[in-house]
């Protein structure tokens, strides 16, 4: 179970890490949208929200990899990944089994962090 958390933290860590960075990087190709995505895409870029956004990947994806402080990653993730998920059902199913993963792994990462959350789990 050990080695399970740890994967799952890892992997849940470099994928934000790794994509919030882009937004300000540029490191890998966006291919142009279409449709509703793309208006939506199009408004969080021109507003600017999508930098905040990705400003919250980068700190939660970092305090997963860095193994310290992973309630407080997961809680600055945990809207991003519920707005992940809303995107990919509503307006881009193609990404939807991605987000499904990452869901999985935050939940399990919710799941075993679940002791220093103890406001959310008692009734």
């Amino acid at each position: 179970m050990k080695y399970a958390i740890i994967i799952a933290r890892l992997l849940l860590g470099l994928v934000f890490a790794v994509f919030g960075s882009n937004a300000f990087l540029h490191f890998i190709p966006m291919p142009p949208m279409q449709g509703q995505a793309g208006a939506f895409i199009g408004a969080l870029i021109n507003s600017g929200y999508i930098y905040v956004v990705a400003a919250l990947q980068i700190v939660g994806g970092l305090l997963l990899l860095l193994g310290r402080f992973i309630p407080l990653g997961l809680t600055l993730l945990g809207p991003v990944i519920v707005n992940i998920m809303l995107y990919h059902i509503f307006l881009d199913p193609s990404g939807l089994p991605m987000a499904c993963v990452i869901s999985v792994l935050a939940l399990f990462l919710l799941w075993v962090y679940r002791d220093r959350f103890p406001a959310i789990f008692q009734p």
